[in-house]
């Protein structure tokens, strides 16, 4: 069953397209058919630039539970890292 329901945020990053690496702007969230992934249902998180074309796009196909425990260990990576390390507004 497919929800149609996407969740759309705004980031700040790079990510390695087929064609290199390209800056990040969006990311979209959704639970769908995979393209690639040998399963029913997958959590699909798209990376993408849409200034830059279809091209400028980064797919991920994960199970539910893998998404959940790429959740988690983000939170503590981020966690563990002295607070605002990896912020935009910490000088380089």
């Amino acid at each position: 069953m497919c929800t149609y329901l996407t969740e759309q945020i705004e980031i700040d990053g790079s990510g390695k397209a087929a064609r290199g690496w390209i800056p990040l702007t969006h990311a979209s969230v959704y639970v769908d058919h995979p393209t690639h992934a040998q399963y029913a249902h997958t959590v699909n998180i798209d990376f993408l630039n849409p200034a830059e074309g279809p091209s400028a796009r980064v797919p991920v196909e994960l199970t539910e539970e893998a998404a959940l425990a790429l959740a988690d260990a983000i939170h503590r990576a981020i966690a563990s890292a002295p607070k605002g390390l990896a912020s935009a507004n910490q000088p380089m």
